[in-house]
């Protein structure tokens, strides 16, 4: 199973330095990549998440400019909230910027009042994110590309550079739709508050259409070993893998970037992470 944890990049541990150190500390500990989440804006009467959170590809800029080797992840980007192009052109410079990190897990978010602020439509948001995964393989793949959709249309558009690899993209959410999507457009599937019965199932229906091994089955959890049992921990690690979990990104509850890398040492000790 490979590793990977979450950056400080919201609530009172997030700072410049706290992203770069955990950035850095996680490399040395063998981590298979650092993620970021994904809130434009937050409605103040909204209690989740942190309204303090650092924009998620800068974020991995900064982490990407610290680090040279580690994967660098999306989870889960909003892609609803933004212009398909306007994204796929970040995207590609991240990826071409950090030779090759980049992965996405993508999602259709959650909060109205979030897509009322920016203007966009949130009943929408599923048609829209099916055509920005068109977009995404259109414009990556091809130049210059052209595109005809019901929300989306553009015809003999250069977008340049391309990534510097195919950027895996891993589709987040439990609905219908979106096993839909991850089996039609993803390269994996992100998984998160499941437990490992109705994930399993989940996996089987997923593996049924793409049971190929490069297709990966992640899940995000909180494990936090300052928080938690070492033997829960362990005890769910196993019951994941059993349910056909290969990638498990980990987020840690601290407020203190110090503690942060704690947990985290702690964690590599306790869920050893396969070689990236």
């Amino acid at each position: 199973m490979k590793l990977g944890i979450h950056l400080p990049q919201y609530g009172r541990a997030s700072s410049p330095e706290a992203i770069r150190a955990v950035a850095q500390r996680a490399e040395a500990l063998g981590f298979a990549d650092v993620w970021v989440s994904d809130h434009v804006v937050q409605p103040a009467a909204q209690r989740y998440p942190s309204p303090h959170l650092y924009e998620p590809l800068l974020t991995l800029a900064w982490a990407a400019a610290a680090t040279e080797r580690i994967g660098l992840g999306t989870s889960v980007l909003v892609v609803p909230q933004y212009h398909p192009l306007q994204l796929a052109n970040s995207l590609a410079s991240l990826d071409r910027l950090s030779g090759g990190r980049l992965r996405l897990a993508v999602g259709v978010g959650w909060s109205a009042a979030e897509y009322e602020a920016l203007g966009q439509d949130f009943s929408t948001r599923g048609r829209r994110l099916d055509e920005a995964l068109e977009i995404f393989e259109e414009v990556w793949t091809n130049d210059p590309a052209s595109y005809e959709g019901e929300h989306y249309q553009f015809s003999e558009m250069r977008l340049l550079p391309k990534p510097a690899h195919p950027i895996p993209i891993w589709v987040g959410g439990t609905a219908p739709a979106s096993l839909r999507r991850a089996v039609e457009h993803g390269s994996g599937y992100q998984g998160i508050s499941t437990s490992p019965e109705d994930l399993a199932r989940l996996v089987a229906t997923l593996r049924e259409q793409r049971p190929e091994d490069d297709f990966t089955i992640s899940y995000r959890t909180g494990w936090d070993p300052q928080g938690m049992e070492a033997a829960q921990i362990r005890d769910e690690a196993v019951a994941y893998a059993e349910a056909g979990v290969t990638h498990v990104v980990s987020a840690p509850w601290r407020t203190d970037g110090e503690e942060w890398i704690r947990s985290m040492e702690m964690l590599a000790e306790i869920v050893r992470p396969d070689p990236a």
